[in-house]
């Protein structure tokens, strides 16, 4: 079995350039919203996601800004999927590393995924992407979600 890319997870429609949105809360409730109405996870993937970032956060800073790799029990994802936010305004996160530093985080990676090795193997692909700060500018940068998707495919994630 060929080892699945960033790509084939994501779709256009849970991808959000250019987002305003005002907290944690509303990046999860919009996802948790938009992927339960494509069919993609059952009706508890929101309270999942809240209650997995308050136990294991997941905020990373980074040389210029933060990022956060959000993601919850597998048995509450139908179809796999990776969402990405890039947010206007950062939101904060608190870090993976230490619970008590806040992460203000300008890109957000919520993993809906099923299969444990799926999702070691996404997080250390992302960590590998998190740090290429040439990469993450573009991506900031995308002006919609065909131009972030397309940006992924061209750096072969």
């Amino acid at each position: 079995m060929t080892k699945k890319k960033l790509s084939d997870y994501l779709r256009t429609d849970l991808i959000y350039t250019k987002a305003d949105f005002q907290s944690q809360e509303e990046v999860f409730r919009t996802i948790a919203s938009d992927a339960e109405q494509a069919e993609l996870v059952l009706p508890g993937f929101f309270q999942g996601l809240t209650d997995r970032e308050k136990e294991f956060p997941t905020g990373i800073p980074l040389q210029k800004f933060g990022a956060a790799i959000p993601h919850t029990e597998a048995d509450l994802v139908s179809k796999e999927f990776v969402a990405i936010v890039v947010n206007q305004c950062p939101i904060d996160f608190k870090s993976m590393e230490d619970n008590q530093m806040i992460v203000p985080t300008k890109i957000i990676f919520v993993l809906g995924l099923n299969e444990p090795h799926a999702q070691l193997e996404m997080l250390q692909s992302l960590m590998g992407l998190l740090q290429n700060d040439e990469l993450l500018a573009a991506l900031i940068a995308a002006q919609d979600s065909q131009e972030l998707l397309t940006i992924i495919k061209q750096n072969h994630l």
